[in-house]
C-alpha cells in the first residue's frame, strides 16, 4: 500500500512543482543514497569498475558513481514529470543520429523495426519521442507485485501511446511480437542483462555476461531490421544513438542469434563507455559476480521468448517502457 501510494503521489505532485524544485529534491535524495552506500550503489560501482577499467582510482570511481546516481535521479524525476512535458519539447530536445532517424522513418513507413537497448538514459522519454514521430511500438512488461504499481506503470505508458504486453498471463509473447513486426510495427526491448538459461553469453567489458536473445531471434524470424540503441542525457535534453545489427549471411539460427547478440553487446559497450554515468545498472551483470549454483533456470514463458532482461533479479519499478520492465522495488 505504501509503495502504491508513493508512486501515485509522485505522478500527482511532482509535475506540479517547478522543475528546479523537483531537480533539487531528486538530486538531494540520490546524494543521500550515494553517501549511504547501500546495496544498489555498491553494485553500480562494481559494474562501473568494469567500464572504467583496472587503472581507475577509487576517487575516480566514486566521482562517476555519484554522477550515476544523480543521472538515475533525473530519470525518475522525468518519469513523474513526463505527463506534463509537451510533445513539442521532447521532439525538439531529443537528438538522434542518422541511423536512428532512418530507422524511425522506416518504422513510420510501415517496416518492422526492433530497437534493443541497455538500461541507459531515459527510455521513457525515448518511447514518448518514438510515439511523437507517429510510430506504433510494442514493449513487454513483467507482471510483478504489487499489482497496483504494475497497473499504474502500464496505464502511464499506454497513456503515452505505447502498447504494453505482460510477459506472463497472456498469449505467447514471441508470437505476438513477431505478428506486430510483420504488420509493420516497431518492437522495443531492453536486453543488457539476462541471467536465465535462455540468455546468450557474451563478452562485455572484457568479461562474460548474459544478454537476452529475443531481439536477435525476432529479427531472424521476421526479417525486421535490428538496431542497438544507446541513450544518454545532455544538460537540457536527450540523445538516442542507433547502430544497425544485420543478420549474418551464414550459420544456424542459434549461431546467428549468438553473433547478433554479441554485436549488440559491443554497441552497448561503446555507448556506456562514452557515457558511464548514464548506465543505470544497480544489479549484478557479470557472471563472475554470481554463484553459478544461483543462476536460475528459465521458466517456460521466458525460455520461449528470451525477451526479458534480468527477469530473475530485483529491479526498480517501471524501469522500461522500451523493454521488459519490472514493477517491484529494488
Amino acid at each position: 500500500m505504501l509503495i502504491s501510494t508513493g508512486y501515485r503521489l509522485g505522478w500527482k505532485l511532482i509535475n506540479r512543482v517547478p522543475e528546479s524544485w523537483a531537480r533539487w529534491g531528486f538530486d538531494t535524495a540520490t546524494n543521500i543514497a550515494w553517501r549511504r552506500q547501500g546495496h544498489g550503489v555498491q553494485m553500480l560501482e562494481n559494474n562501473l569498475s568494469r567500464v572504467l577499467g583496472p587503472e581507475t582510482t577509487g576517487k575516480e570511481l566514486r566521482k562517476v558513481s555519484k554522477a550515476g546516481m544523480r543521472s538515475y535521479g533525473r530519470y525518475w524525476m522525468e518519469v513523474f514529470r513526463l505527463p506534463s512535458i509537451s510533445a513539442e519539447q521532447i521532439q525538439r530536445d531529443m537528438v538522434v543520429n542518422a541511423d536512428a532517424d532512418q530507422a524511425l522513418a522506416d518504422a513510420a513507413a510501415g517496416k518492422g523495426v526492433i530497437f534493443a537497448l541497455p538500461h541507459m538514459g531515459n527510455w521513457e522519454v525515448a518511447g514518448a519521442y518514438v510515439v511523437g514521430r507517429g510510430i506504433k511500438f510494442t514493449t513487454v512488461a513483467e507482471r510483478l507485485k504489487p499489482e497496483s504499481v504494475f497497473d499504474m506503470f502500464v496505464a502511464f505508458r499506454e497513456g503515452l501511446g505505447m502498447e504494453v504486453l505482460p510477459l506472463t498471463g497472456g498469449p505467447n509473447i514471441f508470437g505476438v511480437l513477431a505478428q506486430r513486426l510483420r504488420a509493420g510495427h516497431m518492437v522495443c526491448l531492453l536486453c543488457d542483462r539476462d541471467l536465465t538459461e535462455s540468455g546468450v553469453e557474451v563478452e562485455f567489458f572484457g568479461e562474460k555476461a548474459r544478454m537476452a536473445a529475443g531481439p536477435a531471434a525476432l529479427a531472424i524470424q521476421t526479417g525486421a531490421a535490428l538496431y542497438g540503441v544507446t541513450l544518454w542525457f545532455t544538460e537540457d535534453g536527450w540523445v538516442a544513438h542507433c547502430d544497425p545489427v544485420p543478420v549474418p549471411a551464414e550459420g544456424t539460427r542459434k549461431e546467428k542469434a549468438a553473433a547478433m547478440t554479441q554485436q549488440l553487446a559491443s554497441v552497448f559497450e561503446q555507448g556506456i563507455a562514452a557515457h558511464p554515468q548514464d548506465w543505470h545498472m544497480l544489479q549484478r551483470v557479470f557472471i563472475s559476480d554470481l554463484d553459478p549454483a544461483r543462476l536460475p533456470a528459465a521458466p517456460p514463458a521466458r525460455a520461449q521468448a528470451g525477451l526479458c532482461a534480468s527477469a530473475s533479479s530485483a529491479r526498480t519499478p517501471g524501469t522500461s517502457p522500451v523493454g521488459c520492465s519490472r514493477t517491484s522495488g529494488t
